[in-house]
């Protein structure tokens, strides 16, 4: 079995990173294997509603000049999908609302490539506005019938600077509790 995980933050290696590998640690204490893609860096350009994906069915979106179709495709393969973004004016990042936007698109235009995958949303935030990023992530799981894993509050950790969020012990809590839970939820649906 395989997680992959997307770091949607601009910045590598920094608090929502932190926080997906607390939940990896816990995957990977159960066998499964994880990866984690950070996009800071990269140019993610938006979906064009060109319906392209819809006419081609192929499981690509039309926008080939960036790395989104690889990505479709590892995560067509995985068995489970994180997506973690830190909040930004009250919502995901614009790199990883692109790859929800494309992906989903393309998911859904292919027959609900993602349906029945498990997915965990996992937040990170300053002050505000995490839940809002939070629904959002969650809006990509449930119109893709995927099955959404939950932990004991919701998977939100709280730091400004890089390293903060280590400091709020109910947010490394919760990823942890997340990693237990989806680690026994992926168990459960490949039978």
């Amino acid at each position: 079995m395989k997680v992959l995980a997307f770091n949607g933050s601009g910045r590598k290696d920094g608090n929502t990173a932190i926080l997906i590998r607390r939940v990896f640690a816990e995957l990977e204490k159960e066998g499964i294997s994880t990866e984690l893609i950070q996009l800071a860096g990269l140019n993610i350009q938006g979906c064009a509603a060109c319906y392209r994906c819809v006419a081609a069915k192929n499981r690509q979106c039309a926008v080939r000049d960036d790395a989104v179709n690889g990505f479709i495709a590892r995560m067509a393969e995985a068995d489970g999908i994180i997506l973690g973004s830190p909040t930004y004016f009250a919502d995901c990042t614009a790199s990883m609302k692109a790859l929800i936007d494309r992906a989903g698109f393309v998911s859904r235009a292919n027959g609900q490539m993602f349906r029945r995958k498990v997915g965990a949303a996992v937040v990170s935030v300053r002050r505000a506005g995490a839940i809002h990023a939070f629904d959002t992530i969650n809006h990509f799981f449930t119109i893709n019938e995927m099955i959404v894993v939950g932990s004991s509050y919701w998977n939100v950790g709280i730091g400004r600077n890089a390293g903060d969020v280590e400091k709020d012990d109910e947010g490394v809590m919760t990823m942890a509790r997340l990693g237990e839970n989806m680690a026994w939820l992926l168990k459960r649906v490949a039978g």
